[in-house]
């Protein structure tokens, strides 16, 4: 198995959303903000080679919505989802499989792309999409308050394309040899985050669960998260136990740090070590 970093570019989010209660005077000295208050964040994917199998997880933001939407959110950077892939020696046509840990614009976004025409198609034409069907239930009938995050152009065209395939809903199920799936509930209803044996290590791909180094302490939950209680008490769980068994976070959003340990210190669990995937 080998596993690649994919980026597909930055763009921006209110600072203030993305860490809840927690002052700004505080929060800003880990990720500082603009004069708008909008923070860059990371739109960092995984590629996993293993086998007859290449898998994408996740796939950032697209470039199919019109200018008024993308200039809300300040795309920028020179990476792209195709440069990415070019540069690791393949392109979308190789891709096998297409896991979704949620199905919010910026993690599913470069499913789908506009033809010239106007019509929507899957980006990915050899591939199957991954979700699930109680997360997919909850994405193709949102409420009022995540509506804005589920883009029906995004999703329904998984399923109408004939590509779209559900995993059971039922944590630490296999999805493929050395890959486990753990589900998270506190951000959006179903997410899931890939637990990969690689090298003899454990490394978890973080999703929304944790975008950030300046999201580990515990009280710096996103006012996006739809049940801020529950993410709070699955996060104190996890963070302890990826410290306990010492695993490797992949961390999605974080605009600098790839990857990081944790360790216990007197405020209570901490960064230990930050690194790049490609150094482990």
């Amino acid at each position: 198995m080998n596993l690649h970093t994919i980026n597909t570019g930055f763009f921006k989010l209110d600072g203030g959303a993305m860490f809840g209660v927690v002052p700004k005077s505080i929060w800003q000295k880990s990720n500082p903000a603009d004069a708008n208050n909008m923070c860059t964040w990371a739109m960092r994917c995984l590629l996993i080679e293993d086998g007859d199998r290449l898998i994408l997880i996740d796939n950032g933001i697209g470039d199919k919505q019109d200018e008024k939407f993308l200039g809300y959110y300040y795309l920028h950077g020179d990476d792209t989802l195709d440069k990415s892939l070019a540069a690791k020696g393949f392109s979308r046509d190789d891709i096998t499989d297409v896991f979704l840990t949620h199905l919010h614009f910026d993690h599913c976004g470069g499913s789908i792309i506009r033809q010239g025409d106007g019509r929507l198609r899957p980006a990915f034409k050899n591939a199957f999409y991954w979700s699930n069907a109680k997360h997919w239930a909850w994405a193709v009938n949102p409420n009022e308050r995540e509506k804005a995050s589920f883009l029906k152009e995004n999703i329904l065209p998984m399923q109408d394309s004939g590509q779209l395939r559900f995993i059971e809903d039922k944590d630490g199920i296999a999805f493929h040899e050395g890959i486990n799936i753990r589900f998270a509930y506190g951000h959006t209803d179903a997410m899931m985050l890939p637990q990969i044996q690689y090298k003899q290590k454990t490394i978890v791909y973080m999703a929304d669960l944790l975008p950030s180094v300046g999201h580990i302490p515990l009280p710096y939950v996103m006012a996006y998260d739809m049940f801020p209680l529950k993410t709070l008490n699955e996060k104190k769980a996890f963070l302890q136990e990826a410290m306990d068994k010492q695993y490797i976070l992949y961390l999605e959003h974080d605009p600098v740090n790839e990857c990081c340990t944790l360790q216990q210190t007197e405020r209570g669990i901490r960064l230990d070590q930050t690194f790049d995937l490609a150094s482990i």
